[in-house]
Protein backbone atom coordinates (compact mmCIF):
# COMPACT_ATOMS: atom_id res chain seq x y z
CA UNK A 1 0.00 0.00 0.00
CA UNK A 2 2.94 2.33 0.48
CA UNK A 3 3.93 2.03 -2.12
CA UNK A 4 1.51 2.60 -4.83
CA UNK A 5 0.48 5.45 -2.82
CA UNK A 6 3.98 6.88 -3.07
CA UNK A 7 3.55 6.75 -7.17
CA UNK A 8 0.21 8.44 -6.76
CA UNK A 9 2.73 11.13 -5.11
CA UNK A 10 4.84 11.22 -7.47
CA UNK A 11 2.31 11.19 -10.38
CA UNK A 12 0.74 14.50 -8.79
CA UNK A 13 3.72 16.37 -9.11
CA UNK A 14 5.07 15.04 -12.53
CA UNK A 15 5.07 17.26 -15.74
CA UNK A 16 2.30 16.92 -17.68
CA UNK A 17 3.98 14.87 -20.69
CA UNK A 18 5.26 12.25 -18.38
CA UNK A 19 1.03 12.22 -17.58
CA UNK A 20 0.49 11.57 -20.99
CA UNK A 21 2.30 7.95 -21.57
CA UNK A 22 0.24 6.82 -18.35
CA UNK A 23 -2.42 4.00 -19.49
CA UNK A 24 -5.50 4.26 -17.29
CA UNK A 25 -6.86 1.40 -17.55
CA UNK A 26 -10.58 0.95 -17.40
CA UNK A 27 -12.40 0.71 -13.67
CA UNK A 28 -15.63 -0.83 -13.32
CA UNK A 29 -17.64 -1.05 -10.29
CA UNK A 30 -18.69 -4.52 -10.29
CA UNK A 31 -17.62 -8.29 -9.79
CA UNK A 32 -17.19 -11.24 -12.77
CA UNK A 33 -15.87 -14.25 -13.36
CA UNK A 34 -12.51 -14.58 -14.78
CA UNK A 35 -9.98 -16.93 -15.53
CA UNK A 36 -7.06 -14.65 -16.28
CA UNK A 37 -4.67 -14.19 -12.68
CA UNK A 38 -3.68 -10.55 -14.07
CA UNK A 39 -6.55 -9.19 -14.02
CA UNK A 40 -7.33 -10.36 -10.39
CA UNK A 41 -3.89 -8.65 -9.46
CA UNK A 42 -4.75 -5.18 -11.70
CA UNK A 43 -8.26 -5.16 -9.49
CA UNK A 44 -5.56 -5.30 -6.61
CA UNK A 45 -3.96 -2.71 -7.56
CA UNK A 46 -6.52 -0.09 -8.57
CA UNK A 47 -8.41 -0.79 -4.96
CA UNK A 48 -4.84 -0.34 -3.33
CA UNK A 49 -4.44 2.78 -4.86
CA UNK A 50 -7.55 3.72 -4.02
CA UNK A 51 -7.01 3.34 -0.90
CA UNK A 52 -4.27 5.09 -0.07
CA UNK A 53 -5.44 8.14 -2.47
CA UNK A 54 -6.50 9.71 0.70
CA UNK A 55 -3.20 9.57 2.62
CA UNK A 56 -1.15 10.77 -0.44
CA UNK A 57 -1.14 14.31 0.59
CA UNK A 58 -0.07 14.21 3.72
CA UNK A 59 2.46 11.91 2.42
CA UNK A 60 3.64 14.44 0.18
CA UNK A 61 3.40 17.33 3.00
CA UNK A 62 5.31 15.67 5.31
CA UNK A 63 8.28 14.47 3.22
CA UNK A 64 8.96 17.89 1.10
CA UNK A 65 9.70 21.68 2.23
CA UNK A 66 5.99 21.90 2.54
CA UNK A 67 5.78 21.82 6.59
CA UNK A 68 8.89 24.70 6.89
CA UNK A 69 7.36 26.79 4.29
CA UNK A 70 3.69 26.84 5.65
CA UNK A 71 4.73 27.39 9.60
CA UNK A 72 6.80 30.42 8.58
CA UNK A 73 4.26 32.50 6.63
CA UNK A 74 1.35 31.17 9.72
CA UNK A 75 3.89 33.30 11.65
CA UNK A 76 4.26 36.21 9.88
CA UNK A 77 0.51 36.57 9.46
CA UNK A 78 0.49 36.56 12.86
CA UNK A 79 2.94 38.95 13.52
CA UNK A 80 1.64 41.33 11.08
CA UNK A 81 -1.93 40.86 13.07
CA UNK A 82 -3.60 41.33 9.92
CA UNK A 83 -5.84 38.13 11.43
CA UNK A 84 -7.24 36.21 7.86
CA UNK A 85 -5.18 38.56 5.55
CA UNK A 86 -3.79 37.16 3.12
CA UNK A 87 -6.18 34.37 3.51
CA UNK A 88 -5.90 30.26 4.39
CA UNK A 89 -6.17 29.26 0.68
CA UNK A 90 -3.46 31.95 -0.23
CA UNK A 91 -0.80 31.12 1.84
CA UNK A 92 -1.78 27.08 0.83
CA UNK A 93 -1.75 27.93 -2.61
CA UNK A 94 1.94 29.91 -2.18
CA UNK A 95 3.29 27.44 -0.16
CA UNK A 96 2.83 24.38 -2.80
CA UNK A 97 4.46 26.54 -5.58
CA UNK A 98 7.34 27.34 -3.92
CA UNK A 99 8.22 23.56 -2.44
CA UNK A 100 7.11 22.90 -6.22
CA UNK A 101 10.14 25.48 -7.38
CA UNK A 102 12.05 23.89 -3.92
CA UNK A 103 11.84 20.36 -4.63
CA UNK A 104 12.25 20.48 -8.75
CA UNK A 105 15.51 18.72 -8.67
CA UNK A 106 14.32 15.89 -6.55
CA UNK A 107 11.57 15.79 -9.35
CA UNK A 108 12.91 15.58 -12.07
CA UNK A 109 15.32 13.06 -10.88
CA UNK A 110 12.19 10.97 -9.91
CA UNK A 111 10.73 11.37 -13.02
CA UNK A 112 13.95 10.39 -15.08
CA UNK A 113 15.09 7.87 -13.01
CA UNK A 114 12.40 6.14 -11.60
CA UNK A 115 8.83 7.04 -13.56
CA UNK A 116 9.79 7.02 -17.14
CA UNK A 117 11.68 3.54 -16.89
CA UNK A 118 8.79 2.44 -14.82
CA UNK A 119 6.08 3.48 -17.58
CA UNK A 120 8.57 2.03 -20.57
CA UNK A 121 9.09 -1.62 -18.83
CA UNK A 122 13.02 -1.17 -18.15
CA UNK A 123 12.43 -1.14 -14.65
CA UNK A 124 10.26 -3.19 -12.21
CA UNK A 125 7.89 -1.70 -9.58
CA UNK A 126 10.18 -2.86 -6.94
CA UNK A 127 13.38 -1.02 -8.31
CA UNK A 128 10.95 2.02 -9.40
CA UNK A 129 10.01 2.61 -5.73
CA UNK A 130 13.71 2.31 -4.35
CA UNK A 131 14.81 4.29 -7.08
CA UNK A 132 12.25 7.15 -6.17
CA UNK A 133 13.04 6.98 -2.96
CA UNK A 134 17.35 8.34 -3.45
CA UNK A 135 16.30 11.81 -4.13
CA UNK A 136 13.62 12.36 -1.56
CA UNK A 137 16.24 10.62 1.43
CA UNK A 138 18.82 12.50 0.64
CA UNK A 139 16.91 16.05 0.85
CA UNK A 140 15.24 14.67 4.09
CA UNK A 141 18.71 13.79 5.29
CA UNK A 142 20.78 17.21 4.46
CA UNK A 143 17.39 18.62 6.57
CA UNK A 144 17.88 16.90 9.26
CA UNK A 145 19.23 17.48 12.19
CA UNK A 146 21.49 14.88 13.78
CA UNK A 147 20.05 15.12 17.09
CA UNK A 148 16.46 14.57 15.76
CA UNK A 149 17.58 11.42 13.72
CA UNK A 150 19.61 10.52 17.11
CA UNK A 151 15.89 10.90 19.03
CA UNK A 152 14.04 8.57 16.86
CA UNK A 153 16.51 6.26 16.21
CA UNK A 154 16.57 4.96 19.24
CA UNK A 155 13.25 4.91 19.72
CA UNK A 156 12.89 2.75 16.80
CA UNK A 157 15.82 1.09 18.72
CA UNK A 158 17.67 0.72 15.89
CA UNK A 159 20.90 2.51 17.08
CA UNK A 160 23.44 0.59 15.51
CA UNK A 161 22.75 2.62 11.67
CA UNK A 162 26.06 3.54 10.81
CA UNK A 163 25.36 4.75 7.52
CA UNK A 164 22.35 6.55 5.94
CA UNK A 165 21.85 3.79 3.99
CA UNK A 166 20.86 1.80 7.24
CA UNK A 167 18.08 4.38 8.09
CA UNK A 168 15.13 3.27 7.13
CA UNK A 169 12.54 5.68 5.88
CA UNK A 170 9.68 5.39 8.30
CA UNK A 171 12.15 6.57 11.09
CA UNK A 172 13.80 9.19 8.87
CA UNK A 173 10.24 10.75 7.85
CA UNK A 174 9.27 11.82 11.71
CA UNK A 175 13.18 13.13 12.38
CA UNK A 176 12.71 15.55 9.38
CA UNK A 177 9.42 16.67 10.08
CA UNK A 178 10.59 18.01 13.74
CA UNK A 179 13.34 19.17 12.58
CA UNK A 180 11.56 21.15 10.02
CA UNK A 181 9.30 22.43 12.69
CA UNK A 182 11.97 23.58 14.69
CA UNK A 183 13.86 25.24 12.28
CA UNK A 184 10.20 26.84 11.25
CA UNK A 185 9.90 28.00 14.74
CA UNK A 186 13.17 29.75 14.74
CA UNK A 187 12.72 31.76 11.60
CA UNK A 188 9.06 32.47 13.14
CA UNK A 189 10.59 33.90 16.28
CA UNK A 190 12.89 36.11 14.22
CA UNK A 191 10.29 37.54 12.18
CA UNK A 192 8.30 38.51 14.99
CA UNK A 193 11.10 40.52 16.69
CA UNK A 194 10.87 43.70 14.63
CA UNK A 195 7.08 43.51 14.74
CA UNK A 196 6.97 43.07 18.40
CA UNK A 197 9.43 46.20 19.25
CA UNK A 198 6.51 48.38 17.19
CA UNK A 199 3.84 47.21 19.29
CA UNK A 200 5.62 48.01 22.39
CA UNK A 201 6.54 51.32 21.03
CA UNK A 202 3.23 51.99 20.32
CA UNK A 203 1.91 50.77 23.54
CA UNK A 204 4.43 52.53 25.64
CA UNK A 205 3.33 55.65 23.62
CA UNK A 206 -0.26 55.52 24.13
CA UNK A 207 0.05 55.06 27.92
CA UNK A 208 2.30 57.93 28.58
CA UNK A 209 -0.19 59.67 26.38
CA UNK A 210 -3.00 58.60 29.00
CA UNK A 211 -4.90 56.33 26.27
CA UNK A 212 -5.25 53.77 27.90
CA UNK A 213 -8.69 52.40 26.43
CA UNK A 214 -7.70 52.89 22.89
CA UNK A 215 -6.01 49.34 21.34
CA UNK A 216 -2.56 49.46 20.94
CA UNK A 217 -2.80 47.51 18.32
CA UNK A 218 -5.43 49.53 15.89
CA UNK A 219 -2.21 52.17 15.52
CA UNK A 220 0.51 49.80 15.59
CA UNK A 221 -1.12 47.90 12.63
CA UNK A 222 -0.23 50.34 9.97
CA UNK A 223 3.02 51.00 11.03
CA UNK A 224 3.53 47.17 10.86
CA UNK A 225 2.24 46.47 7.37
CA UNK A 226 4.14 50.18 6.28
CA UNK A 227 7.59 48.95 7.37
CA UNK A 228 6.50 45.24 5.93
CA UNK A 229 5.99 46.82 2.32
CA UNK A 230 9.16 49.50 2.71
CA UNK A 231 11.65 46.73 2.92
CA UNK A 232 9.82 44.77 0.75
CA UNK A 233 9.22 41.70 3.27
CA UNK A 234 7.95 39.19 0.97
CA UNK A 235 10.89 39.10 -1.18
CA UNK A 236 12.89 38.72 2.08
CA UNK A 237 11.36 36.29 3.65
CA UNK A 238 10.31 33.62 0.31
CA UNK A 239 14.52 34.36 -0.81
CA UNK A 240 15.10 33.15 2.97
CA UNK A 241 13.10 30.56 3.04
CA UNK A 242 14.56 29.15 -0.81
CA UNK A 243 17.73 30.30 0.27
CA UNK A 244 17.81 28.09 3.52
CA UNK A 245 17.38 24.71 1.84
CA UNK A 246 20.53 25.12 -0.12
Amino acid sequence: MKRYGFILIILAFLPWEAMAQVSVPQVSLGLKQTNNPQEVVDSIKIILMLTVLTLAPAILILMTCFTRIIVIFSFLRQALGTQQMPPNQLLVGLSLFLTFFIMKPAFTEINNEALRPYLSGALEQEKAFETALVPLRRFMFKQTRSEDLSLFLKLAREDGAKTRADVGTMVLIPAFVISELKTAFQIGFIIYLPFLIIDMVIASVLMAMGMMMLPPVVISLPFKIMLFVVVDGWSLIVGSMVKSFG
